[in-house]
């Protein structure tokens, strides 16, 4: 333990303080000369983290409890609006049928008149002033037992009529002679129909809209139609209605768009969907208020009923208001407890763990804590953090044995560092050996291997010019064509703005072994094989092309396709390439560097595109 202790102390020093990770940095140098590094927290607290989470989820609970109240409240008060605009809207609605019903009761009553009936059978030559004035001071008679009808138009199926009222009416006898006003109360069968404005035959002089109940007349006896009757209510019957109900937000109105009755305000509003049979809501604003429109057709009658009414957070149910306090209280009290318990169960051990572990550090010793924690998932961290101390004893030693055998393994490399000296050395005494003994090229062999070793390793360096490949290409040719006669040749395309360029080095020799291995030397014939190089859009193209017997697109695609794999099936033929080309795409850090083209029986072609120069 003491050795450690010492090495420790030794090797360890604090190099500084990074702000913007948040993190105080340690380097801990070896006695390899290699450096790791070791971090410590300092990011805020957990415990200051839960206290601002707590005080956060506080914060938007109560937000969303005024919010939701806001809600709640304001949907209270439309419902109330829309319930108590439905109650009244149905009363009023049942009120106007059932004064329907005793208008349709005096229609009855008027059909049952025996001048009138007199004066409907009557022939056109007998009809005179004495039949008409009779059978309407008659109908006049009957009128006397109710109010709010204006008059009562009776006409002859050949069109003679008379009026109970006809001194404050404009009729368009033309329009009367017609047959399209009369079409629906045809229709009718005898039936009331309701309808505006006398079917458009006759106008109010004062332009007032009124209520028509049209019916057909028919013969009791005969069945046979004799006549029309139209009954005109004045629109201050609704007026007396809505009065009743002290009322100025309601509209009565028809369900072409006509006014009738009440708030015309209203009528700006007005739209198709208020003409069904239920009731229908539309929130709109007038004169700075919002409001709640409500409205609905009244069964079997062309009238709609309008009601507007305001809404807020008025009318708010105090028993909803003591439920969301009773909810906000409640979710306050568990988030105090939640984070009570936060505390004393996590931030508080966690804390006191992390004290133990600072301490530790502060000491500069390794050692074991023992801190008291609550729960199994702290204990199992406290035991990871005492393991771990065992497990860097256990590096430390294994970085001592490999620290003695890495000396050793410089020793040997220093010493291996003189063998490609004695290759040189030995060619050139083999090669003076052969120039004494007259073989010339054998001399010139000798040399070429030799030049070419030399720049095959060039100094261990990775990366060398453009130039320097093509030499070591060079070479690795002449000394093939010394093997192979005169069944290769080559040829070089570079461009001179590239030769100065660093690329990888034995990118292109292996590509000119693979062409005369697998390409030229199977075709059985003289081939060629040119390198190429220029510049193209800033990045540095280079090609090595054969006249050889090509390759088939699938293997192509297996050549282009396979990464992190040696080759494929065919290893032993497409290592080169394809270990190159892994080469090329980690020195440039891109995987589209590459392009093959062939032709089976004519040539291969492969390209690498460089754009790290």
């Amino acid at each position: 333990m003491s050795s450690h202790k010492i090495i420790l102390s030794s090797i360890f020093r604090l190099v500084g303080y990074n702000k913007s990770e948040g993190i105080i940095v340690g380097e801990a140098k070896l006695l390899s000369g290699k450096n790791f590094y070791i971090r410590k927290n300092t990011n805020i607290s957990l415990v200051s983290s839960m206290r601002r989470v707590v005080l956060g989820v506080i914060l938007v609970v109560l937000a969303s409890f005024l919010f939701s109240t806001y809600l709640i409240a304001d949907n209270e008060r439309k419902n109330g609006a829309r319930n108590e605009s439905e109650r009244i809207i149905r009363i009023l609605s049942n009120t106007i049928v059932y004064d329907y019903e005793k208008y349709k009761s005096i229609s009855r009553l008027i059909l049952k008149d025996q001048q009138l009936l007199n004066f409907l059978r009557a022939d056109a030559d007998s009809v005179n002033i004495g039949m008409i004035n009779d059978a309407r001071y008659s109908v006049m008679d009957i009128l006397n037992v109710t109010e709010g009808v204006d008059t009562v138009m009776i006409f002859r199926e050949d069109l003679i009529m008379f009026s109970t009222n006809r001194f404050t009416y404009e009729y368009d006898t033309e329009k009367m002679e017609g047959e399209e006003w009369r079409k629906d109360i045809y229709a009718g069968m005898g039936k009331p129909v309701v309808s505006f404005n006398s079917n458009g035959v006759a106008t109010k002089i004062n332009n007032k809209q009124l209520i028509t109940i049209g019916r057909a007349i028919y013969d009791i006896d005969s069945q046979k139609r004799i006549g029309i009757m139209m009954i005109n209510i004045l629109p201050q019957v609704l007026e007396r209605m809505i009065t009743a109900r002290d009322s100025g937000n309601i509209c009565i109105m028809g369900t072409d768009g006509s006014y009738l009755a009440g708030n015309e305000e209203y009528i700006q509003f007005y739209e198709e969907g208020f003409k069904g049979r239920e009731i229908r809501h539309k929130y709109i604003r007038l004169n700075g208020k919002n409001l709640i429109l409500s409205g609905m057709c009244i069964e079997g009658l062309p009238i709609v009923i309008l009601r507007a009414s305001e809404y807020g957070l008025n009318g708010m149910p105090t028993k909803v208001i003591y439920v969301l306090i009773f909810l906000l209280a409640t979710i306050t009290v568990m988030e105090i407890f939640i984070g009570l318990f936060v505390r004393r169960q996590m931030t508080d051990p966690i804390s006191e763990l992390s004290s133990a572990i600072d301490e530790n550090r502060r000491s500069g010793m390794l050692k074991k804590i023992d801190v008291p924690v609550p729960n199994a998932e702290l204990s199992t961290l406290e035991n990871d953090y005492n393991r771990m101390i065992d497990h860097v004893y256990e590096l430390m030693d294994k970085l001592m044995e490999r620290e003695k055998t890495l000396q050793r393994a410089e020793m040997r490399v220093l010493q291996e560092q003189i063998k490609p000296h004695f290759l040189y050395n030995s060619i050139a005494t083999i090669g003076y050996m052969a120039l004494d003994s007259g073989a010339t090229k054998v001399h010139e062999a000798l040399e070429t291997l030799g030049e070419f070793y030399r720049n095959f390793l060039s100094k261990g360096e990775r990366e060398i010019p453009l130039s320097k490949e093509i030499t070591i290409v060079r070479d690795y040719l002449a000394i093939q064509k010394l093997r192979y006669g005169d069944i290769l040749e080559d040829e070089y395309d570079i461009a001179d703005d590239t030769k100065d360029l660093v690329i990888p080095k034995l990118i292109l020799q292996p590509i000119v072994e693979n062409c005369i291995y697998h390409g030229i030397r199977p075709k059985g014939e003289k081939g060629i094989i040119k390198v190429t190089s220029k510049m193209s859009d800033g990045k540095l193209v280079l090609s090595v092309r054969d006249t050889g017997v090509g390759m088939p697109e699938e293997q192509i695609e297996k050549i282009l396709l396979t990464e992190g794999k040696e080759g494929g099936e065919n290893e032993s033929e497409s290592f080169g390439l394809w270990g190159t080309i892994e080469r090329v795409r980690y020195y440039t850090g891109e995987k589209d560097v590459v392009q093959i083209k062939s032709e089976i029986g004519e040539y291969t072609e492969i390209t690498f595109i460089i754009n790290k120069i």
